[in-house]
């Protein structure tokens, strides 16, 4: 299929990749739980050691390796018993735009050594947690996600082949106009194929069907409008898509636990949406979370 044919997409570049609004150190004494909130998380080691329990399974995380879990997967992280502390780099990175399936935890052993170049970013000019997204924030984001991409392929041959090319303009035509009153059916036509064959091929492709990439789309361009103070919520719900203002706070609401306005104001709820810090909230011993993390990670959200 010639994607310059589905409409305007063939010119539309899926660039960049990935979000993320900011970075932070943390340290973790022996036995201590990260206590991040259930937004994506990436996470460094830079000493001692962790195990990561997602996916019903526990694995260590040796000094240098690197761990990307998405919104949606329960998981814990707990800094080792054979170190009094253990130091690692967390941000809240994203697939801003789906382009392809990631496993999830998706865990990269010597990341530090295999990428030399980000580790030293990351160490040594880390992001402020609080900062609005920039492009330099974006910088970091595409950087990260690009040298974990790479690593898993050459790891796992995650790369079996050229996208999907029906979804990659889909995907394209979405994040391109995002307002239009998009429907399955109408992706579908985009591309001529049935309702049924382009979710069988989005899951194949993505992990999700069309219905679920169309909000994580409107979802991540309604975040950067409303980084804009000045642009009233009635504007970003037209501008997403969203026949009003209600539908557009519900979905939003959905999606990130906080309703629109709350996003952008500063406010304990908007802080550990975004992965901001919170006092006293870093560390905690596991007996305190053990029994939470089914509630606190395990929620299926339509991303």
């Amino acid at each position: 299929m010639d994607i310059s044919r589905a409409g305007d997409v063939g010119t539309f570049s899926l660039e960049p990749a990935w979000e993320m609004s900011g970075m932070d150190h943390v340290q973790l004494p022996a036995g201590a739980v990260l206590t991040e909130p259930p937004v994506p998380l990436w996470a460094l080691v830079l000493e001692g050691e962790l195990t990561l329990e997602a996916a019903f399974e526990a694995q260590s995380l040796a000094e240098g390796d690197a761990v990307l879990i998405d919104a949606r997967t329960a998981h814990r992280l707990t800094a080792s018993e054979r170190h009094e502390e253990s130091a690692l780099v967390v941000a809240d990175l994203r697939m801003a735009v789906p382009v392809r399936r990631l496993p999830s935890p998706l865990v990269v052993r010597g990341f530090g050594i295999r990428h030399g170049g980000v580790m030293a970013l990351v160490t040594q000019c880390p992001l402020e947690r609080a900062c609005r997204p920039t492009l330099f924030a974006a910088s970091y984001g595409n950087l990260i996600g690009a040298a974990m991409t790479t690593s898993w392929q050459e790891d796992e041959g995650g790369d079996a082949g050229p996208p999907d090319e029906a979804v990659t303009a889909v995907v394209a035509a979405v994040t391109a106009r995002p307002a239009e009153p998009w429907t399955v059916e109408g992706m579908a036509r985009l591309v001529h194929l049935s309702r049924s064959a382009l979710g069988e091929r989005f899951r194949r492709a993505l992990g999700r069907g069309p219905a679920e990439v169309l909000r994580e789309i409107r979802m991540r361009e309604a975040r950067r409008l409303l980084a804009d103070p000045s642009r009233p919520v009635e504007y970003i719900a037209s501008a997403v898509g969203y026949g009003s203002t209600a539908a557009f706070s519900r979905a939003f609401s959905s999606h990130h636990g906080v309703a629109p306005q709350a996003w952008r104001e500063p406010s304990p709820a908007r802080d550990a949406q975004r992965g901001e810090k919170q006092p006293g909230r870093r560390g905690e011993p596991r007996a305190e979370q053990d029994g939470r993390l089914h509630a606190a990670g395990v929620q299926e959200r339509a991303s």
